[in-house]
């Protein structure tokens, strides 16, 4: 499919493990066609976004030594003391490449096929902004089942996958292959043997769904 906005024309092109329908980048998420853009790949919207080693994808903050308010007396009210992350918000879909950007440019007056091929290897992982409790791994969970998706920790890139594309005349297409991640967020905090909590920090999240190809036009 093809769609051409302010003389720029995008495909998603993808495979790898995941629903194997389209997605659009960000907001809508329920399409079943390629998405129009008129940008390349946006990455991450969050600057302090920070990458998780795959190493601590299973870390769990430490629970606090101290509470607020008054120790815990007979007959009170007790929790027990617990990390908490809750989904709240399920975004779009950003890539997340892996290798260099590539292109071909018609300049003649005739279409003409463009076909990308990956040469990279890379693994790309989680990235998140904001103070978040629990591990990783229980907060990938906890997406999963709030929005019945399916989500990964780290994904490995691998090379020699291709895709092919009608290039029209006077248009050159770029082409990026990587992993999408879906952008979403949620509030974390540790609860207190007094229920008490800390406060209630919004953390924003990209997490691997699919590998595929992003394919943008621009006119010449």
């Amino acid at each position: 499919m093809q769609a051409v906005v302010g003389g720029s024309t995008t495909l998603v092109l993808f495979g790898g493990f995941g629903t194997q329908a389209a997605f659009a980048d960000d907001g809508d998420t329920t399409g079943s066609s390629a998405t129009v853009h008129e940008t390349a790949p946006d990455g991450i919207d969050e600057t302090d976004a920070v990458e998780v080693p795959s190493n601590q994808v299973d870390t769990e903050s430490d629970i606090p030594s101290t509470q607020p308010g008054p120790g815990n007396h007979p007959g009170s009210e007790y929790c027990d003391p617990v990390n908490v992350y809750t989904p709240t918000y399920k975004g779009g879909y950003h890539m997340q490449g892996v290798g260099a950007t590539q292109s071909n440019t018609n300049a003649t007056s005739r279409s003409m096929t463009s076909t990308f091929t990956s040469t990279t290897t890379g693994t790309v992982g989680v990235a998140i902004s904001g103070s978040l409790s629990t591990s990783v791994q229980f907060m990938i969970a906890k997406i999963e089942a709030k929005y019945d998706v399916t989500l990964t920790a780290s994904v490995a890139v691998g090379i020699s996958t291709s895709s092919s594309i009608t290039t029209p005349a006077h248009y050159t297409t770029y082409g990026k292959y990587g992993v999408y991640r879906l952008r979403n967020q949620g509030v974390s905090y540790h609860y207190y043997t007094n229920c008490a909590t800390t406060a209630h920090v919004t953390v924003t999240s990209y997490t691997p769904h699919h590998i595929g190809w992003y394919i943008w036009e621009t006119k010449n």
